[in-house]
């Protein structure tokens, strides 16, 4: 990188710390209404809030979820947006999908278990198997990274891709950013920047590292402040977020 992009990199802001990228409500997995949320988004300042409430194969509430955002919009000068985070359950990408996209401003892409032959396996099992022998870390890095890949891509066929709390899962199954190998971390790098994905830099997650924001930030990749608040007090609040 040349040393004016680099200049200019240090120069500038990383993270908007008046916009909250990832919040949930009592539609899945928070605590608070709509309302309430975005009257705490307005205690803490903040200038934008994305609703990103977990949705999958069940969630029939999409439709009067997004009603809500937007008669809060009405309310509010916050900039509201509507999004739903999916989980990916195969190693090719594939999502747990809703029945309607409808209405969404964005996709949150989120991985929490390891997609298995077998089917996805949570950071507990996945320890288990390597304690066992019956796989190895680095192939279970791999599979994590390739599918988180592959995922972000699929969600940016349908809508605009975030990924939420990157590399998070195999920091629970006990892999630390060191053990990645640098092609992969590039991979994922790039797999951001080719879709035009925002990484969410997540607060309750402590995940990515200031190592990994900074890569993506030099490739051009959007970053940004995710609380994932899952009660209205924890919305635009920072701490890990801000310390980067």
């Amino acid at each position: 990188m040349s040393a004016e992009r680099t200049a200019a990199v240090e120069a500038s802001p990383m993270l908007d710390l008046c916009a909250d990228a990832h919040v949930h409500t009592g539609f899945s997995a928070g605590r608070d209404s709509v309302g309430v949320v975005v009257m705490a988004a307005d205690r803490a300042g903040l200038t934008a809030l994305t609703f990103a409430d977990q949705a999958g194969p069940d969630s029939t509430w999409l439709p009067a979820y997004g009603d809500s955002v937007r008669r809060a919009q009405q309310r509010t000068d916050i900039r509201l947006s509507v999004a739903a985070e999916i989980e990916i359950i195969r190693a090719d990408g594939w999502l747990a999908w809703p029945p309607d996209l409808g209405g969404l401003d964005a996709i949150t892409v989120s991985l929490s278990r390891l997609p298995l032959a077998a089917g996805p396996a949570t950071p507990q099992q996945v320890r288990g198997l390597l304690a066992a022998g019956s796989v190895r870390r680095a192939d279970v890095i791999e599979r994590a990274v390739e599918a988180t890949v592959r995922g972000v891509e699929r969600a940016s066929r349908y809508a605009p891709a975030r990924l939420s709390r990157p590399l998070s899962l195999l920091n629970q199954i006990g892999i630390v950013e060191e053990e990645i190998d640098a092609h992969l971390l590039t991979h994922l790098v790039e797999g951001c920047r080719v879709t035009h994905a925002t990484v969410e830099v997540s607060e309750a997650w402590r995940t990515p590292s200031a190592t990994l924001v900074r890569r993506l930030l030099e490739s051009g990749v959007t970053v940004s402040a995710a609380s994932d608040a899952r009660y209205a007090a924890q919305v635009g609040r920072w701490q890990y977020v801000a310390g980067l």
